[in-house]
């Protein structure tokens, strides 16, 4: 029987749940994401602004144009009121012309007068904009930071609205679109947020075909992932002229569920979502597009942007944050296709086998063909990553892991109890030194182990002939601790003739399996042998690589009596 858990002596009293909403007949669990929403990107803002050292105008551009050409088409570059940086970044994008005709630059602004005027002003000339207005309406702001009531509240939201809505009507060369979040969304009661959002579209009079963003942010995570989604349907439920609102959410991840409460928005109604790619954000950072995006894909959903150079995309953000992206990140980290685990790896390496088979047997290309591994989500390939390290070897690895690397990176293709032998030998070499061994050393060591040593025994020259077909008579040239030797022998083939001529020195050599496969073709053409024996009381394996076969197999059976000389 399990033990109790035990109380933990922290202040649990100081905390209370967050207030849930009564929503019985819930239709979001039974749904399911086929099609991906409205994507909004705030790397540039939102992001920005939770960096050690912001942005330099140059880091700017540089994610502003990777954002471009991934597909993004709200891009949310700025905070022009409140930063002379993001004011002068605005100018320069729009009197630059650097923005796409399908794409929309997004600017935030308090629902303050003067705000909202330098706002505007740093959007003069722009062909397509949205003008993101915010006031923050939640029970502690209200009494702790404003200390108002609700009715001040909806006051400074439709002042602003009204000023928003007087100055785009004055510059209407530039289309337009308004959005309007409710800051602290989740720490507001859900009617009153209602209320607030209402009142301001009551200003801006969107239709069906001007809708505004109504945008719901959970400026910090507070609810579970569940109760974000009833309160985003309820919300959707409940608001007038809905067919006139692109309903958001702005997910942050304080609870460590942003990506979950962002889904379950999407299902519970949400037609857009605004996030940053990997996360950055204030606190523990803003949902991760980059996950969200690539779930899609998993599911078989186009996520509409294109993740195909993962890395490249890592590798820019990692410049515009001057952060790293974690080893562990989904998708994008460094790790994430990575087993180190030996049935893991045995696993991936099988099923990337039943890949080939399957796809060959389709007759399509094993790009085209339908993604079943074991471990691996997505196909690291469409995303811009190779195998090379899926797979990697340290002490926790077996002989999946060794074989797959064996294969992939030197093309030896081992027979499996030849793998299990090999295993023990890395085993032995991570356990006396620990880490991972690399593809190079992993070569070394197996190169060490059967392919190196000319002690006691080496090949020199070989010489076969056939009598009528039925034996073959060998003569040898081989080097026993240095010294020549010419040794002769008979047999059913090569290697039961050399068999026959190692008896001359006192080797008894009993052969129990054998494989052989071609390395390469053409005029550098080489084979790999291998060849299980036994040779006193002991079973081992000798590998031999040769451009001849005979003389790769031969080389197998001296790989294998060398082994044997060495400590068992």
């Amino acid at each position: 029987m399990p033990m109790p858990q035990q109380p933990s002596a922290m202040p649990v009293q100081r905390y209370h749940p967050y207030t849930s909403i009564h929503l019985p007949d819930r239709t979001w669990p039974d749904k399911r994401i086929s099609a991906a929403p409205l994507w909004c990107s705030v790397d540039l803002r939102d992001g920005n602004q939770a960096l050690i050292d912001p942005m330099t105008p140059a880091r700017k551009r540089r994610i502003f144009q990777l954002l471009c050409r991934l597909g993004y088409k709200e891009i949310e570059v700025g905070f022009p009121s409140a930063s002379q940086t993001d004011f002068d970044f605005v100018r320069e994008l729009v009197e630059s012309d650097m923005v796409p005709d399908d794409v929309s630059i997004q600017v935030l602004t308090q629902a303050r007068d003067h705000l909202i005027e330098r706002t505007f002003e740093s959007l003069h000339g722009a062909r397509r904009a949205i003008v993101h207005l915010y006031n923050s309406t939640s029970a502690l702001q209200r009494r702790v930071v404003f200390r108002t009531d609700r009715e001040g509240i909806v006051d400074i939201a439709v002042e602003g609205a009204r000023h928003v809505r007087k100055l785009a009507e004055a510059a209407s060369d530039t289309d337009w679109r308004f959005e309007y979040s409710p800051e602290s969304f989740t720490g507001t009661e859900p009617e009153f947020a209602l209320e607030v959002c209402e009142a301001v579209m009551d200003v801006w009079e969107p239709t069906v075909d001007r809708p505004t963003i109504i945008n719901l942010p959970s400026t910090v995570e507070m609810y579970t992932p569940n109760l974000y989604a009833d309160v985003i349907e309820w919300f959707g439920r409940n608001l007038r002229q809905r067919d006139a609102v692109v309903l958001s959410v702005h997910p942050h991840n304080d609870r460590g569920t942003g990506v979950a409460a962002a889904e379950l928005a999407v299902l519970a109604g949400a037609d857009r979502v605004e996030g940053t790619l990997f996360g950055n954000g204030e606190r523990t950072g803003n949902v991760c597009l980059v996950t969200l995006g690539l779930n899609l894909l998993a599911q078989g959903v186009d996520p509409e942007i294109n993740f195909s150079d993962i890395d490249e995309i890592r590798r820019t953000v990692e410049y515009g944050n001057q952060l790293p992206v974690p080893e562990r990140h989904p998708y994008g980290g460094a790790l994430v296709f990575t087993a180190f685990s030996g049935s893991h790896q045995d696993a991936i390496k099988k099923g990337l086998e039943a890949m080939e088979v399957d796809a060959e047997a389709a007759g399509v290309p094993i790009g085209e063909h339908p993604w079943h591994v074991p471990y691996l989500p997505i196909d690291p390939r469409d995303i811009g990553r190779s195998y090379e390290a899926v797979i990697r070897v340290n002490s926790q690895s077996g002989k999946g892991g060794v074989a797959y690397i064996m294969k992939t990176e030197h093309a030896l293709d081992l027979p499996r109890r030849l793998q299990i032998e090999f295993s023990q030998v890395i085993q032995a070499y991570t356990d006396a030194g620990g880490g991972e061994v690399a593809s190079k050393e992993m070569w070394r060591i197996f190169e060490a182990e059967y392919l190196a040593a000319r002690e006691p025994f080496a090949l020199n020259s070989v010489h076969t002939s056939s009598a009528a077909g039925e034996t073959d008579a060998l003569t040898v040239n081989v080097y026993v601790d240095g010294v020549p030797r010419t040794l002769h022998g008979t047999g059913n083939g090569p290697i039961a003739a050399f068999v026959d001529a190692l008896t001359e020195l006192g080797i008894d050599v009993r052969g129990y399996d054998y494989h052989e496969h071609a390395l390469s073709s053409g005029g550098d053409a080489r084979a790999a042998a291998y060849l299980e024996c036994g040779i006193g009381d002991r079973v081992l394996w000798g590998v031999g690589i040769d451009a001849n076969i005979v003389t790769a197999s031969l080389k197998a059976v001296v790989s294998a009596v060398n082994r044997s000389a060495k400590p068992g």
